[in-house]
């Protein structure tokens, strides 16, 4: 699903704020791919009920107790909250100007090699799990505080964890698995279709997890600075690149290069971008005005503009790369996001470009994407915001979802 910030689900959509530590979590209108959803106006063949089953799978190996936490926005109400393992809704109560703790949401995980079933709710959420420590919630007056790692003084930064994210509406669930925020604790996430069969994503190859920190650290240039490690050599995560930027793990300049050769290209060529795959006559033409690139219709008048993006910009699919919910700006500013993430704006002056063959061939590019790609059983993944472009991110989708899974893997 596609996201704002950093965050793939639309209906949680972070807010930084400078005084807390962490992100502080409000609710916002959906994007226009999960618009359809919201609404309902991509009709569901069967009437999803108001929770599904869970399975939660302990495949790690590892002997830590594993806390697992269903935290979201209800649909039904806009209220944002947590579920116990009945699927019960428990909003939050008011959180204070300086952050008090959150009621303790979780639930008790399955030890290595067992399972358990709790019930989803109707929520847009995450589903976050942690090992040996229980995670650090607390609640603002702008709502709940989630964990901000790239902060040295977050209370979670030492603890091993991660999530998962999904909708659960009238319409189906989406459930995804994602790197877009880092890599760390190796899950994959499953749903149970009607007819029985089981579509997965989000499964690292054998020997994945540990490889693709073995080449972030190999990687020149400044990427081996988002591998994070606890005092006792756990490997706890690697940051995403534009978390890395902020926590000053990556060069602020990383991606200036090829930047820089894009603008240089467009300023005497023109981009041809085609946003909406099922509308191919809709088209919008870029080009280069000194530190502008001015987007035109098929009439010629202009229908957006955006700056020079600098690199935390390109990570994060947003600042001079905004994407607000519109379907202009929008679809433009996501589809410049992917090229510019997988540097395919020298190689195809026709975007999107969705043939990951001519992805990441660039000496400059999102190498952390790159590496997290290339260790996927199914080659996909959530490397970055709009890595839904082309349809390449670990994201399984049904209409009528029986079951869903969420599979803790071994850190091979």
């Amino acid at each position: 699903m596609p996201s704002r910030h950093r965050r793939r689900l639309a209906l949680l959509v972070p807010v930084t704020a400078a005084a807390l530590v962490g992100t502080v979590v409000t609710v916002a209108g959906p994007s226009p791919t999960v618009q359809a959803a919201v609404t309902g106006s991509a009709a569901a063949p069967a009437a999803v009920p108001a929770t599904i089953p869970l399975t939660f799978t302990n495949n790690s190996r590892r002997a830590e107790q594993v806390y697992v936490y269903n935290l979201g926005t209800e649909l039904s109400t806009g209220r944002q909250g947590w579920a116990d393992a009945n699927g019960t809704f428990h909003p939050w109560p008011a959180g204070g100007s300086v952050p008090v703790p959150a009621p303790d949401a979780s639930i008790a995980g399955p030890a290595s090699g067992g399972s358990m079933t709790i019930r989803m709710p109707k929520f847009s959420g995450r589903i976050y799990f942690s090992y040996g420590q229980k995670l650090v919630f607390k609640l603002a007056t702008g709502g709940l505080v989630q964990p901000a790692v790239q902060n040295p003084s977050d209370p979670n930064r030492n603890i091993l964890f991660n999530w998962s994210e999904y909708t659960l509406n009238d319409s189906g669930l989406w459930l995804n698995s994602t790197q877009v925020d880092m890599v760390s604790a190796p899950y994959a996430v499953g749903v149970k279709r009607p007819d029985g069969s089981v579509a997965t994503t989000g499964r690292l190859k054998p020997g994945g997890y540990k490889g693709f920190f073995d080449a972030l650290r190999g990687q020149p240039g400044g990427w081996a600075g988002l591998v994070q490690t606890r005092s006792d050599g756990t490997v706890l995560r690697a940051l995403a690149p534009g978390h890395g930027i902020e926590a000053g793990a990556l060069p602020a300049g990383v991606m200036d290069d090829y930047i820089n050769r894009v603008w240089t290209k467009y300023a005497g060529s023109t981009l041809t971008v085609t946003p909406f795959a099922n509308q191919p006559s809709v088209k919008y033409y870029g080009r280069v005005s000194g530190d502008v690139m001015n987007f035109t219709n098929s009439a010629g008048a202009v229908v957006t503009s955006f700056q020079k993006p600098d690199s935390d910009s390109v990570f994060g699919c947003y600042k001079r790369l905004d994407a607000p919910n519109d379907q202009v700006r929008g679809p433009i500013s996501r589809t410049l996001c992917a090229g510019y993430n997988r540097s395919t704006l020298l190689t195809n002056p026709n975007q999107p470009d969705t043939s990951s063959a001519g992805f990441y061939q660039d000496g400059v590019t999102n190498h952390y994407s790159r590496k997290i790609h290339a260790q996927m059983t199914d080659g996909k993944a959530y490397g970055f915001a709009f890595d839904d472009v082309g349809a390449h991110e670990s994201l399984v989708h049904d209409g009528d979802p029986r079951q869903a899974y969420v599979t803790l893997d071994p850190f091979d």
